[in-house]
């Protein structure tokens, strides 16, 4: 979606009603909280947006840097009349691993939402399209409410789609590449864990909002944020579970590749056990010494293969009386 901005990703006068229409960078310098609720997003690697954060905005210092920062973990402060936030979402740009998560930075005040980022944000397009076909949030409250629920669902998918390689590698157990399990259940394993991660503060970050009495959250919108940190928590349970899933996975595939070994070696023992005694026959006739029996006689090769044919026969019998064949 293309904006007339030069300095902004996004740059939207939001109407109250669901809808924006997109402002120019001349609109929004020329903007006061008397026109509405204004949003603008920042590309963290564009120096033109970077610089007007930073000394443009009019956001304080502390504010403004937390927005420029690098990567940095999810957590919010409250205060009597803005909110900062900074929240985590699936990187679903291609070519991407659901584990890089990408941060979304935010600055929420009652007339006017500043955001930024390093990498492309999809939750943050969805609402650009949901505000330009008029079914996008009203207040600076339910923007927090919409962009987290946007968040969590990219998530929960993340987490289906882990959930769904475990079973597929559970599946494969028994017939699979045992090199190309064990390298996708590692895959698996970082991916939870490094989605996991990030899961546990947001958890706590959204906690902390919505029980902070901010003003410009509605009763409504803090009841939602309560409701999306408690579905987080139950997002944390299922990452946990994959990971505890993986590990007896793991341990399937390691007790396959020990018995395997084990047969291995099992049968190796008993070809080395059949052929013993005749190693042992041959051995003994085969000393370069004189007085050894049946040199002389035509039938003496005869006899040697007669007497390790029974040592054979022998043994064989006697492992099959054992079991052990």
């Amino acid at each position: 979606m293309v904006t007339t901005s030069r300095r902004f990703k996004i740059a939207m006068l939001l109407d109250g009603k669901g809808g924006a229409r997109n402002l120019t960078d001349g609109e929004v310098d020329a903007w006061t909280e008397t026109d509405g609720v204004l949003w603008v997003d920042v590309n963290q690697n564009d120096p033109l947006g970077s610089e007007w954060l930073e000394h443009q905005s009019g956001l304080d210092p502390n504010v403004a840097s937390i927005l420029l920062t690098g990567e940095t973990r999810p957590r919010s402060v409250a205060e009597a009349n803005s909110l900062v936030v900074i929240l985590r979402g699936i990187n679903m740009n291609p070519g991407a691993v659901p584990d890089d998560m990408i941060a979304i930075r935010m600055s929420l005040q009652k007339h006017r939402i500043v955001t930024s980022h390093r990498r492309k944000a999809l939750s943050l397009d969805d609402l650009q399209g949901e505000l330009v076909a008029g079914k996008g949030p009203k207040t600076p409250g339910e923007f927090l409410v919409d962009l987290t629920v946007c968040l969590s669902e990219r998530i929960e998918s993340a987490i289906e789609n882990i959930e769904q390689m475990i079973d597929e590698l559970d599946t494969s157990m028994s017939g699979g590449n045992i090199e190309e399990i064990r390298a996708k259940l590692g895959i698996v394993r970082r991916q939870a864990a490094a989605i996991r991660r990030h899961l546990a503060p947001q958890r706590e970050a959204l906690d902390r909002i919505a029980r902070s009495n901010a003003a410009m959250l509605s009763d409504d919108e803090a009841f939602d944020l309560r409701e999306i940190a408690d579905h987080v928590i139950r997002q944390v349970e299922d990452l946990d579970l994959v990971r505890e899933n993986a590990l007896v996975t793991q341990e399937e595939l390691m007790n396959r590749v020990a018995l395997e070994q084990n047969s291995r070696m099992y049968l190796l023992s008993i070809v080395a056990a059949v052929f013993l005694p005749q190693t042992f026959v041959t051995g003994v006739l085969g000393m370069n010494v004189a007085g050894l029996p049946g040199t002389e006689n035509p039938k003496g090769f005869l006899y040697s293969a007669i007497l390790m044919a029974l040592c054979l026969v022998g043994l064989v019998s006697y492992f099959r009386w054992r079991k052990w064949l």
